[in-house]
């Protein structure tokens, strides 16, 4: 199969940037494809310019013949090899699929009823097993608009959260944003999906046996934060200043076969009472673990899952879109372009594209400090 198109710059201004982004994807000679086929591009901006979004996405239309685009606005972005921070830059593909083997759909603000009745009718008909979502984070609807979306479709969903100091628009044909937009694939568009945790387990999982809200008191019928001290050793156990940053409380996801977590924010520590806060709020009989985030264990576990998508691959994929999390990158790993060097490293010149945003989606849920990586066979 062809390999998709793809483009990036980080010219001086929008205007700059769009037209590199055309010279790229149409290489000379316009983005062409047979009867029977359609093109959908996914355009993905650094918020330094999330106001020219727009401007951005029209020029696009109008010089590319493609209509349907989907995408949004990161703090960072990145394709193949390249990442892109703190500056103006862009990045675009144009992706060759069946025709009628996708669904664009603007954002869900509330609640899934309000997808239109010609959305409602395709995913009946189709049932789309596959979805790249953006969701807004400042949205307290956008993780059960996900969960609903996830059961409507049956489907398996990837995708990011906006990030942007400044407009936070989403792109789902036209503008959008402020809940959950994104495109739909039919049964026939065949996809390998991969998720990186970034973060390698310090002691085994435990039950929490006391809680208020977000915080924990007790672990397996002892004192929190003497479990804590337990599992992260006696060096952070002595200055537990240090563990802020690279100790993570991780909650298990209930039937996972690949021992999936949900990484969350230790937020606060009491030594006087044994007390534990994090960034989720709990109940007793939750199971809780302790992880640790530094460059070296990200590396590992992404290393790890690129070799176990390669190994499920039936042949070099057509292209791919990369999720990953503002606190990976140059933030994680010290410089820019050190992650997509990895990714380059282990699967070849793929052509990829993607963004780094504010919560990374996998199998309808929302994580934090990961990596999802979307390859198209």
């Amino acid at each position: 199969m062809t390999a998709f198109k793809y483009a990036y710059s980080d010219a001086a201004d929008w205007a700059g940037i769009a037209r590199n982004l055309v010279d790229g994807l149409l290489s000379g000679e316009d983005l062409a494809f047979e009867d029977g086929e359609s093109l959908l591009g996914f355009l993905y901006v650094t918020d330094v310019i999330s106001d020219d979004v727009g401007s951005i996405l029209t020029y696009l239309r109008q010089t590319t013949g493609i209509d349907d685009w989907v995408g949004t606005v990161g703090i960072g972005i990145c394709a193949t090899g390249q990442e892109f921070f703190d500056r103006p830059a862009a990045v675009a593909m144009a992706i060759r699929l069946p025709e009628n083997s996708y669904h664009v759909f603007p954002a869900l603000l509330d609640e899934i009823e309000e997808f239109t009745p010609e959305a409602r009718s395709w995913i009946e008909a189709v049932s789309p097993p596959f979805g790249i979502i953006h969701g807004d984070p400042n949205n307290q609807r956008t993780p059960g608009l996900i969960e609903g979306l996830g059961i409507v479709t049956s489907g398996f969903l990837v995708g990011g959260m906006t990030a942007s100091r400044s407009a936070q628009p989403q792109i789902a044909s036209d503008i959008t944003g402020g809940g959950v937009s994104g495109v739909l694939f039919a049964p026939g568009v065949e996809v390998a999906t991969g998720l990186t945790q970034g973060c390698l387990p310090v002691g085994p999982s435990h039950v929490v046996s006391d809680c208020v809200d977000n915080v924990i008191i007790g672990l397996d019928g002892k004192e929190a934060l003497e479990v804590f001290k337990e599992d992260v050793g006696e060096l952070l156990s002595r200055d537990l200043k240090r563990a802020a940053g690279y100790i993570h409380a991780a909650f298990p996801i209930e039937g996972s076969d690949t021992g999936d977590y949900v990484v969350r924010n230790l937020v606060g520590i009491d030594p006087e009472r044994g007390w534990l806060a994090v960034g989720e709020d709990i109940q007793a009989g939750d199971r809780v673990l302790f992880v640790r985030r530094d460059p070296k264990s990200a590396e590992q576990d992404l290393i790890t899952m690129l070799d176990n998508l390669k190994n499920r691959l039936p042949g070099p994929p057509r292209g791919g879109i990369y999720f990953s999390c503002i606190a990976r990158g140059p933030n994680l790993f010290g410089e820019e372009g050190k992650e997509m060097a990895i990714i380059r490293e282990h699967l070849g010149d793929v052509p990829l594209i993607g963004f780094y945003g504010n919560g990374e989606v996998s199998n309808n849920r929302i994580y934090g400090y990961t990596g999802v990586l979307a390859l198209f066979l």
